[in-house]
């Protein structure tokens, strides 16, 4: 049986991963800013602690860490979920916006996996999930904010991944495309509510889509939960998981693109370089 400490574990991938990990009789411990959600979606479960959570509260985070050990022992599986999206041209959204983002998607997170990594060292074992984006890899118009938290993201779970695995515990950032999940709804996603037309042709285009996309997503949610949950048995897991083929082919496109760069300036790149004052 492995222990699961899941944030934002009261709705969206969250909660389906729980569901699926108390089915197959693992012990959760479920976080959310309010317990009474969690409790009303997966109701009372011999394996399941709700625990309260603000994940920008680094003291709350350190008491839930506590708390789940004091219940099950021990934590095999962080599932960093928490987030939400913010829409708009970065000029057009405000500086509160931005540092709401980062304070959930950024700060939020690192709290979380600083108060569970003593934990997990002393058992010298675990696994670490952070859930990014296909935005974490490649940006867009009218999500630059969200994206550049997730780049964030990112760019920790690489540092994690190598600091962490000679001790015996494996960090993989998942890069979900669209999920046909409430992310696009207003209780997932902030819409700056300030339009500059000169944006209408890129991130008003956006903005458009997305309204479009919403509950018309091609990822099926309860197949990414089914994933991840396999998933924390897979040994030797990779540094990052795409998921959704979406991304594949973002992916894909980005590659061929850093390609055709490097092609192109490949000379001017190498042309920084000191010139080696070694002969023959």
């Amino acid at each position: 049986m492995k222990t699961w400490f899941i944030t934002g574990a009261s709705r969206g991938f969250g909660l389906r991963i729980a569901q699926l990990a108390l089915a197959q009789g693992d012990a959760v411990v479920a976080m959310a800013r309010k317990t009474a959600a969690v409790i009303e979606e997966l109701g009372e479960h011999p394996n399941l602690l709700a625990v309260p959570l603000d994940v920008t509260d680094e003291a709350q985070a350190q008491a839930a860490v506590a708390t789940a050990v004091e219940r099950f022992g021990r934590i095999d599986v962080l599932l960093n979920n928490a987030g939400f999206g913010l829409l708009g041209a970065v000029e057009e959204v405000t500086a509160e916006e931005v540092e709401a983002v980062y304070r959930t998607n950024v700060f939020g997170l690192l709290a979380v996996t600083r108060a569970v990594l003593p934990q997990m060292r002393a058992q010298r074992s675990g696994r670490i999930l952070n859930i990014s984006s296909i935005g974490g890899y490649r940006s867009a118009p009218g999500f630059g904010i969200y994206c550049s938290a997730k780049f964030a993201v990112e760019g920790l779970s690489e540092a994690l991944h190598h600091e962490l695995a000679p001790l015996g515990i494996h960090v993989t950032v998942v890069e979900p495309g669209y999920f046909r999940t409430d992310f696009l709804d207003s209780t997932s996603l902030t819409v700056s509510s300030t339009r500059i037309s000169d944006y209408d042709g890129t991130a008003g285009a956006t903005r458009s889509r997305a309204a479009d996309l919403n509950h018309d997503q091609p990822g099926d949610p309860d197949k990414l939960a089914a994933v991840l949950v396999a998933f924390a048995d897979a040994p030797n897991p990779p540094i990052r998981l795409p998921l959704g083929s979406d991304t594949i082919a973002a992916i894909e496109a980005k590659h061929a693109s850093d390609a055709a760069i490097l092609a192109d300036w490949r000379s001017v790149a190498a042309s920084t370089d000191f010139v080696s004052s070694r002969s023959g």
